[in-house]
Protein backbone atom coordinates (compact mmCIF):
# COMPACT_ATOMS: atom_id res chain seq x y z
CA UNK A 1 0.00 0.00 0.00
CA UNK A 2 1.13 3.65 -0.65
CA UNK A 3 0.42 6.23 2.04
CA UNK A 4 0.63 9.77 1.94
CA UNK A 5 -0.52 12.21 5.13
CA UNK A 6 -0.03 15.73 5.38
CA UNK A 7 2.04 15.75 2.36
CA UNK A 8 3.28 19.45 1.36
CA UNK A 9 6.00 20.20 -0.77
CA UNK A 10 6.90 23.60 -3.17
CA UNK A 11 9.54 24.28 -5.48
CA UNK A 12 10.00 27.96 -4.12
CA UNK A 13 7.90 28.92 -1.39
CA UNK A 14 5.82 30.90 -4.40
CA UNK A 15 5.34 27.83 -6.02
CA UNK A 16 3.83 25.50 -4.19
CA UNK A 17 2.56 21.95 -5.68
CA UNK A 18 1.13 20.40 -2.47
CA UNK A 19 0.01 21.65 0.61
CA UNK A 20 -1.45 19.01 3.18
CA UNK A 21 -2.30 16.33 0.73
CA UNK A 22 -3.33 12.94 1.87
CA UNK A 23 -3.58 9.56 -0.50
CA UNK A 24 -3.72 5.62 -0.09
CA UNK A 25 -3.61 3.62 -2.76
CA UNK A 26 -3.94 -0.15 -2.52
CA UNK A 27 -2.50 -3.14 -4.98
CA UNK A 28 -4.52 -4.89 -7.12
CA UNK A 29 -5.76 -1.43 -9.27
CA UNK A 30 -4.33 0.51 -12.33
CA UNK A 31 -4.91 4.07 -11.86
CA UNK A 32 -5.05 6.99 -13.89
CA UNK A 33 -3.43 10.28 -12.95
CA UNK A 34 -5.08 12.94 -14.58
CA UNK A 35 -4.14 16.62 -14.14
CA UNK A 36 -3.65 20.03 -16.19
CA UNK A 37 0.01 20.52 -17.12
CA UNK A 38 1.82 21.95 -14.22
CA UNK A 39 -0.96 20.13 -11.96
CA UNK A 40 1.94 17.72 -10.02
CA UNK A 41 1.42 14.46 -11.90
CA UNK A 42 5.76 14.14 -12.15
CA UNK A 43 6.54 15.48 -8.84
CA UNK A 44 3.66 13.19 -6.95
CA UNK A 45 5.63 10.04 -8.95
CA UNK A 46 8.75 11.33 -7.81
CA UNK A 47 7.89 12.08 -4.41
CA UNK A 48 6.23 8.49 -4.21
CA UNK A 49 9.67 6.80 -5.87
CA UNK A 50 12.32 8.75 -3.47
CA UNK A 51 13.18 10.87 -6.36
CA UNK A 52 11.83 14.23 -4.87
CA UNK A 53 11.58 14.69 -0.92
CA UNK A 54 8.50 16.02 1.23
CA UNK A 55 8.67 19.39 2.66
CA UNK A 56 6.72 18.32 5.69
CA UNK A 57 4.40 15.17 5.92
CA UNK A 58 5.37 11.59 4.86
CA UNK A 59 5.08 8.74 2.24
CA UNK A 60 5.88 5.51 2.90
CA UNK A 61 5.20 2.61 -0.04
CA UNK A 62 4.87 -0.81 2.13
CA UNK A 63 5.96 0.92 5.30
CA UNK A 64 9.43 2.25 3.78
CA UNK A 65 10.19 5.79 3.28
CA UNK A 66 10.92 6.51 -0.29
CA UNK A 67 13.71 8.72 0.52
CA UNK A 68 15.89 6.50 2.16
CA UNK A 69 15.97 4.28 -1.05
CA UNK A 70 16.66 1.02 0.34
CA UNK A 71 17.39 -2.11 -1.45
CA UNK A 72 14.18 -3.89 -0.58
CA UNK A 73 12.32 -0.47 -1.78
CA UNK A 74 14.52 0.07 -5.22
CA UNK A 75 14.11 -3.50 -6.19
CA UNK A 76 10.31 -3.30 -5.98
CA UNK A 77 9.56 -0.65 -7.51
CA UNK A 78 9.90 0.71 -11.31
CA UNK A 79 9.47 4.21 -12.31
CA UNK A 80 9.31 5.37 -16.70
CA UNK A 81 9.78 8.62 -16.80
CA UNK A 82 8.77 11.15 -19.58
CA UNK A 83 12.01 11.81 -20.85
CA UNK A 84 14.19 8.88 -20.96
CA UNK A 85 18.25 8.73 -20.75
CA UNK A 86 19.54 5.44 -21.40
CA UNK A 87 22.70 4.34 -21.51
CA UNK A 88 25.08 3.65 -24.98
CA UNK A 89 24.22 -0.14 -25.00
CA UNK A 90 21.84 -2.59 -26.48
CA UNK A 91 18.69 -3.64 -25.11
CA UNK A 92 20.40 -7.13 -24.92
CA UNK A 93 23.04 -5.72 -22.69
CA UNK A 94 21.01 -3.57 -20.60
CA UNK A 95 19.00 -6.70 -19.45
CA UNK A 96 21.99 -8.34 -18.81
CA UNK A 97 23.86 -5.26 -16.82
CA UNK A 98 20.20 -4.21 -14.95
CA UNK A 99 17.94 -7.34 -14.60
CA UNK A 100 19.79 -8.49 -11.45
CA UNK A 101 18.96 -5.64 -9.53
CA UNK A 102 15.10 -6.89 -10.12
CA UNK A 103 14.82 -10.52 -8.43
CA UNK A 104 11.46 -11.11 -10.66
CA UNK A 105 12.99 -9.73 -13.97
CA UNK A 106 12.04 -12.38 -16.65
CA UNK A 107 14.28 -12.20 -19.46
CA UNK A 108 11.89 -14.45 -21.99
CA UNK A 109 9.63 -11.96 -20.97
CA UNK A 110 11.80 -8.73 -21.91
CA UNK A 111 12.57 -10.34 -25.16
CA UNK A 112 8.90 -11.38 -26.34
CA UNK A 113 7.82 -7.84 -24.98
CA UNK A 114 10.46 -6.08 -27.18
CA UNK A 115 9.30 -8.15 -30.13
CA UNK A 116 5.42 -7.44 -29.71
CA UNK A 117 6.72 -3.57 -29.54
CA UNK A 118 8.59 -3.94 -32.96
CA UNK A 119 12.07 -2.91 -31.17
CA UNK A 120 15.26 -4.84 -31.87
CA UNK A 121 17.16 -6.70 -28.80
CA UNK A 122 20.63 -5.82 -30.64
CA UNK A 123 20.31 -2.03 -32.17
CA UNK A 124 22.21 0.16 -29.84
CA UNK A 125 20.54 2.48 -27.75
CA UNK A 126 21.71 5.41 -29.38
CA UNK A 127 20.83 4.29 -32.75
CA UNK A 128 17.19 4.50 -31.38
CA UNK A 129 14.61 7.39 -31.74
CA UNK A 130 13.34 8.56 -28.16
CA UNK A 131 9.72 6.54 -28.94
CA UNK A 132 11.69 3.35 -29.29
CA UNK A 133 13.98 4.36 -26.37
CA UNK A 134 10.89 4.61 -24.44
CA UNK A 135 9.16 1.43 -25.77
CA UNK A 136 12.85 -0.57 -24.74
CA UNK A 137 12.53 1.11 -21.22
CA UNK A 138 8.51 -0.09 -20.57
CA UNK A 139 9.27 -3.45 -22.03
CA UNK A 140 11.98 -3.94 -19.13
CA UNK A 141 9.74 -2.56 -16.50
CA UNK A 142 7.29 -4.73 -17.55
CA UNK A 143 9.66 -7.82 -17.47
CA UNK A 144 10.81 -6.90 -13.91
CA UNK A 145 7.85 -7.43 -12.33
CA UNK A 146 8.03 -5.02 -9.42
CA UNK A 147 5.12 -4.89 -7.10
CA UNK A 148 5.04 -1.02 -8.27
CA UNK A 149 5.14 0.53 -11.66
CA UNK A 150 4.92 3.92 -12.50
CA UNK A 151 4.96 5.26 -15.96
CA UNK A 152 4.49 8.98 -16.81
CA UNK A 153 2.82 9.33 -19.97
CA UNK A 154 3.69 6.14 -21.59
CA UNK A 155 2.05 6.27 -24.55
CA UNK A 156 3.24 9.70 -25.77
CA UNK A 157 4.97 8.96 -29.51
CA UNK A 158 3.70 6.00 -29.96
CA UNK A 159 1.60 5.14 -33.33
CA UNK A 160 -1.48 3.26 -33.01
CA UNK A 161 -0.43 -0.29 -33.40
CA UNK A 162 2.31 0.49 -30.67
CA UNK A 163 -0.58 1.77 -28.25
CA UNK A 164 -2.30 -1.14 -28.73
CA UNK A 165 -0.05 -3.65 -28.28
CA UNK A 166 1.22 -1.39 -24.99
CA UNK A 167 -2.25 -2.08 -23.86
CA UNK A 168 -1.80 -5.78 -24.37
CA UNK A 169 1.17 -6.34 -22.70
CA UNK A 170 0.02 -4.27 -19.81
CA UNK A 171 -3.38 -5.88 -19.11
CA UNK A 172 -1.31 -9.35 -19.38
CA UNK A 173 1.57 -8.05 -16.52
CA UNK A 174 -0.67 -6.93 -14.44
CA UNK A 175 -1.73 -9.11 -11.37
CA UNK A 176 -3.64 -8.56 -7.91
CA UNK A 177 -0.49 -7.96 -5.99
CA UNK A 178 0.51 -5.21 -8.10
CA UNK A 179 0.23 -1.37 -7.90
CA UNK A 180 0.38 0.36 -11.19
CA UNK A 181 -0.12 4.24 -11.76
CA UNK A 182 -0.26 6.14 -15.58
CA UNK A 183 0.04 9.72 -15.60
CA UNK A 184 -1.38 10.96 -18.25
CA UNK A 185 -3.39 12.97 -20.82
CA UNK A 186 -3.68 10.47 -23.26
CA UNK A 187 -6.99 9.81 -22.05
CA UNK A 188 -8.24 7.85 -24.68
CA UNK A 189 -5.11 5.73 -25.49
CA UNK A 190 -5.60 4.45 -21.56
CA UNK A 191 -9.20 4.63 -19.62
CA UNK A 192 -9.94 0.97 -21.18
CA UNK A 193 -7.01 -0.10 -18.71
CA UNK A 194 -7.90 2.39 -15.95
CA UNK A 195 -9.84 0.82 -13.27
CA UNK A 196 -9.98 3.91 -10.72
CA UNK A 197 -8.98 7.29 -11.36
CA UNK A 198 -7.23 10.40 -9.65
CA UNK A 199 -7.58 13.98 -10.32
CA UNK A 200 -4.97 16.55 -9.46
CA UNK A 201 -6.23 20.23 -9.00
CA UNK A 202 -5.39 23.13 -6.81
CA UNK A 203 -2.57 21.16 -5.18
CA UNK A 204 -4.45 18.76 -3.94
CA UNK A 205 -6.63 15.07 -5.48
CA UNK A 206 -9.87 16.25 -6.25
CA UNK A 207 -11.16 13.07 -7.32
CA UNK A 208 -10.26 9.57 -6.02
CA UNK A 209 -12.95 6.72 -7.97
CA UNK A 210 -13.69 4.00 -9.74
CA UNK A 211 -13.67 4.63 -13.33
CA UNK A 212 -16.84 4.03 -13.93
CA UNK A 213 -17.60 6.33 -16.33
CA UNK A 214 -16.09 8.04 -19.71
CA UNK A 215 -12.80 9.77 -18.11
CA UNK A 216 -12.98 12.64 -20.16
CA UNK A 217 -16.34 13.44 -18.94
CA UNK A 218 -14.89 12.80 -15.63
CA UNK A 219 -12.00 14.97 -15.97
CA UNK A 220 -13.67 17.60 -17.17
CA UNK A 221 -16.87 18.10 -14.60
CA UNK A 222 -14.02 18.01 -12.19
CA UNK A 223 -12.04 20.69 -13.04
CA UNK A 224 -13.78 22.85 -15.43
CA UNK A 225 -17.57 22.42 -15.94
CA UNK A 226 -18.29 24.82 -18.34
CA UNK A 227 -15.95 24.32 -20.82
CA UNK A 228 -14.57 20.89 -22.53
CA UNK A 229 -10.65 21.11 -22.94
CA UNK A 230 -9.48 19.89 -26.14
CA UNK A 231 -6.24 19.20 -24.21
CA UNK A 232 -7.22 15.75 -22.67
CA UNK A 233 -8.98 14.57 -26.06
CA UNK A 234 -6.56 12.06 -26.63
CA UNK A 235 -4.95 10.85 -29.93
Amino acid sequence: MITINDLTFWYSKQNKVFWNLGLELEAGHIYGLLGKNGAGKTTLLKLICGLSFPKSGKVEVDGQIPGKRSAVFLENLFFVPEEVSLPSMSPEKFARTYGDFYPAFNAGQFKEYLEKLEVSQSVNFNRMSHGQKRKALIAFALAANTRFLFLDEPTNGFDIPSKAAFRSLLASAFSEEKTIILSTHMVRDLESMIDRVLILENHRIIQNNEADQNLEDLFNASVNPAVTSPAFTGH
